[in-house]
C-alpha cells in the first residue's frame, strides 16, 4: 500500500510538470512560437505541447482552462481575456502589413486610410481585428492563402497579416501581382499566456525568457526557428 501511494505520488508530480497550450493555426509567427516556447520551458525542465487552432477556438480553449494557456498573443488580449495571464516579457513580434494588388490605385499610408478600401483578414486574431475594429468593409477568412487570393482576384483591396506570413505565403502561391505596402501599419511585440490555475509559473518563465535574450540564445532559436518555417514550409 505504501509503495502505491509513492507510485502516485511520483505520477502526480509528473503530471504537474507538463502543460498543454494552444496556437493559432496556419500562422507563421504561431509556427515560430510552437519552435521556440517548448525549448524556453525545457530550460525549466517542464515538457509541454502545443496544439494549433482556428483563433477563436484556441480562444475559447485558453480562456476556459480547456488548455493551460496560448504559445503566444499580443499585449491587448490579455486585458479583454482576464482569466488568462501574460508573462511580462515578450519573446516574439509580428507586423501588421497591408499588402495590395499592383495597379490598384489602393493607398495606404496610416491605418485611417483602410476604412476606404474592402479588406481581406484571417479570423480570431486579434492584431488585425484591433486595427479593423468598428469597420463594416470586412471579410473573414480562414487562412493566409484565402486573403491573398482574394486581393489577387480583386474580391478585396487589401490584405492584412503580419508582413513574414504574407511575403511566405506570396512565394508559396507564386502570386505575382499582390504586393506589400511601403512599411508596416504596427509593430507590436508577442507575449505567452498562462490560464490563471497556472498564473504562479509566470515569474519563471518570465526570468528565463530574459535571460534567454540576454544571452543572445533567444535570438539564435527565434532565428532557427523562423529559417524551418520557411524552408521546410511547417504551414
Amino acid at each position: 500500500m505504501r509503495l502505491f501511494f509513492l507510485l502516485l505520488i511520483i505520477v502526480s508530480t509528473c503530471k504537474a510538470e507538463e502543460l498543454h497550450f494552444v496556437s493559432i493555426n496556419h500562422l507563421i509567427e504561431q509556427e515560430v512560437g510552437r519552435i521556440v516556447l517548448p525549448q524556453i520551458y525545457s530550460d525549466l525542465g517542464i515538457d509541454i505541447t502545443i496544439t494549433p487552432l482556428p483563433g477563436k477556438r484556441a480562444q475559447y480553449e485558453a480562456t476556459s482552462g480547456r488548455s493551460d494557456g496560448e504559445a503566444m498573443r499580443i499585449y491587448s488580449y490579455g486585458l479583454e481575456n482576464p482569466t488568462t495571464h501574460c508573462v511580462p516579457t515578450p519573446y516574439y513580434h509580428l507586423e501588421t502589413m497591408a499588402f495590395i494588388r499592383k495597379g490598384s490605385g489602393v493607398i495606404i499610408r496610416s491605418k485611417g486610410d483602410l476604412s476606404k478600401y474592402t479588406i481581406a483578414k484571417v479570423r480570431g486574431v486579434k492584431h488585425t481585428n484591433n486595427i479593423t475594429q468598428g469597420f463594416s468593409n470586412i471579410h473573414d477568412l480562414n487562412t493566409t492563402e484565402q486573403i491573398m487570393r482574394f486581393v489577387e482576384r480583386g474580391r478585396a483591396d487589401v490584405a492584412l497579416t503580419n508582413t513574414i506570413d504574407g511575403f511566405m505565403v506570396l512565394k508559396k502561391l507564386g502570386i505575382n501581382n499582390v504586393v506589400a505596402i511601403e512599411k508596416p501599419l504596427a509593430v507590436l511585440e508577442l507575449f505567452h499566456y498562462l490560464h490563471e490555475d497556472h498564473k504562479d509559473l509566470i515569474p519563471k518563465v518570465d526570468v528565463k525568457i530574459k535571460e534567454m535574450k540576454a544571452s543572445g540564445r533567444l535570438k539564435e532559436i527565434v532565428k532557427n526557428a523562423e529559417h524551418a518555417v520557411i524552408n521546410e514550409d511547417l504551414l
